[in-house]
Protein backbone atom coordinates (compact mmCIF):
# COMPACT_ATOMS: atom_id res chain seq x y z
CA UNK A 1 0.00 0.00 0.00
CA UNK A 2 1.33 3.45 -0.91
CA UNK A 3 0.68 6.49 1.28
CA UNK A 4 -0.12 9.89 -0.23
CA UNK A 5 -0.07 13.38 1.24
CA UNK A 6 -2.99 15.77 0.89
CA UNK A 7 -1.81 19.15 -0.45
CA UNK A 8 -2.86 22.53 0.93
CA UNK A 9 -5.50 22.63 -1.85
CA UNK A 10 -6.78 19.16 -0.79
CA UNK A 11 -5.37 17.36 -3.80
CA UNK A 12 -3.73 13.93 -3.89
CA UNK A 13 -1.64 12.23 -6.54
CA UNK A 14 -2.58 8.81 -7.93
CA UNK A 15 0.77 7.15 -8.42
CA UNK A 16 1.86 5.69 -11.75
CA UNK A 17 1.52 2.04 -10.73
CA UNK A 18 -2.09 2.56 -9.67
CA UNK A 19 -2.89 4.61 -12.79
CA UNK A 20 -1.51 1.91 -15.06
CA UNK A 21 -3.21 -0.93 -13.17
CA UNK A 22 -6.58 0.85 -13.31
CA UNK A 23 -6.24 2.40 -16.77
CA UNK A 24 -6.73 5.95 -15.47
CA UNK A 25 -6.04 8.62 -18.11
CA UNK A 26 -5.60 12.42 -17.87
CA UNK A 27 -8.98 14.16 -17.90
CA UNK A 28 -10.86 11.02 -16.88
CA UNK A 29 -13.58 11.53 -14.29
CA UNK A 30 -13.61 9.61 -11.02
CA UNK A 31 -16.53 9.41 -8.61
CA UNK A 32 -15.70 10.00 -4.94
CA UNK A 33 -17.50 7.75 -2.50
CA UNK A 34 -17.20 8.02 1.28
CA UNK A 35 -17.91 4.60 2.75
CA UNK A 36 -17.38 3.34 6.30
CA UNK A 37 -14.74 5.93 7.15
CA UNK A 38 -12.77 5.68 3.91
CA UNK A 39 -12.67 7.38 0.52
CA UNK A 40 -13.07 5.30 -2.64
CA UNK A 41 -12.46 6.56 -6.17
CA UNK A 42 -14.63 4.92 -8.81
CA UNK A 43 -13.90 5.36 -12.50
CA UNK A 44 -16.75 6.75 -14.58
CA UNK A 45 -17.04 4.71 -17.73
CA UNK A 46 -18.29 5.83 -21.08
CA UNK A 47 -21.77 4.44 -21.77
CA UNK A 48 -20.44 2.73 -24.91
CA UNK A 49 -17.92 0.86 -22.74
CA UNK A 50 -20.71 -0.30 -20.45
CA UNK A 51 -22.73 -1.58 -23.40
CA UNK A 52 -19.78 -3.69 -24.52
CA UNK A 53 -19.71 -5.52 -21.18
CA UNK A 54 -22.69 -7.68 -22.14
CA UNK A 55 -21.55 -8.38 -25.66
CA UNK A 56 -24.01 -8.77 -28.52
CA UNK A 57 -27.55 -9.36 -27.34
CA UNK A 58 -30.10 -11.46 -29.19
CA UNK A 59 -33.15 -9.20 -29.43
CA UNK A 60 -35.26 -11.72 -31.33
CA UNK A 61 -38.14 -12.79 -29.08
CA UNK A 62 -40.69 -15.46 -29.97
CA UNK A 63 -44.02 -13.69 -30.51
CA UNK A 64 -47.60 -14.84 -30.67
CA UNK A 65 -49.08 -15.13 -34.15
CA UNK A 66 -51.23 -12.02 -33.75
CA UNK A 67 -48.21 -9.81 -32.87
CA UNK A 68 -45.81 -8.36 -35.41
Amino acid sequence: MTAVTVSETYRVVVFRGARLALGIRPGQRLRVLVYEGRVELISERDIREACDLLGPLDTMVPRDGDRT
